[in-house]
C-alpha cells in the first residue's frame, strides 16, 4: 500500500451544517477549508469524503440536488488548486423505508471501496469528523480517527495530522 488518505466527513467538517443541507443555497464552505486541504494536499494526502445523505431516502431532497452540491464543491476546491480524489456518500437513513444498510456510518463499506480503489495504507491515514460515528467508521478500518466540534476550524488540527 503506498498511498495515505485524509477522509472527510462533509456536513459540519467541509460545509455549515444546521441540519440537512438539500440545496446548493444551504451549502456554505467553511473559511479555513480551502488553507488545510491545500495543506494536507501538498503533504501527500489523498482527499476523500464520506458523507451520509440519508436525506436522499427520506425524501427530502434528490440525488441530482446533491450532485449539484458536489460538482460546486468541486468546482470552488478547484479554484484554490484542490482535488477531491473521490466523494463517497450514503443516500440510506435507518428511519426511512430504505433501512439499514453498510455503507452508512459508523459502518465502513465505503472506506473499504477507497481503501482498495486507491491503495491506501490505513495505518498512514486519517478521518475527520464530527460525529462519534464518523470515529467509529475509521475504527473500523485501523483509520486515526480526529473528532473536531461541528462547524469548528480545521486549523486546530493540521499540526497534529501533520506531524503524525
Amino acid at each position: 500500500m503506498s498511498n495515505k488518505a485524509i477522509f472527510l466527513d462533509r456536513d459540519g467538517v467541509i460545509n455549515f451544517e444546521k441540519g440537512y443541507t438539500t440545496s446548493l443555497t444551504d451549502f456554505k464552505i467553511l473559511p479555513d477549508v480551502f488553507d488545510v486541504l491545500k495543506k494536507f494536499q501538498d503533504c501527500g494526502y489523498l482527499l476523500i469524503v464520506i458523507t451520509n445523505q440519508g436525506a436522499i431516502s427520506k425524501k427530502l431532497f434528490t440525488k441530482e440536488d446533491l450532485e449539484e452540491i458536489h460538482k460546486y464543491l468541486l468546482s470552488e476546491l478547484e479554484k484554490h488548486q484542490i482535488i477531491l480524489t473521490e466523494i463517497y456518500y450514503c443516500v440510506h437513513h435507518p428511519d426511512s423505508d430504505s433501512g439499514k444498510c453498510i455503507c452508512r456510518k459508523p459502518d465502513s463499506l465505503l472506506i473499504e471501496k477507497a481503501l482498495a480503489r486507491f491503495d491506501i495504507d490505513p495505518s498512514q491515514s486519517y478521518f475527520i469528523g464530527d460525529k462519534e460515528s464518523d470515529m467509529q467508521a475509521a475504527r473500523n478500518v485501523g483509520i486515526r480517527g480526529v473528532k473536531i466540534d461541528k462547524n469548528s476550524s480545521l486549523n486546530l488540527i493540521v499540526g497534529q495530522i501533520i506531524r503524525g
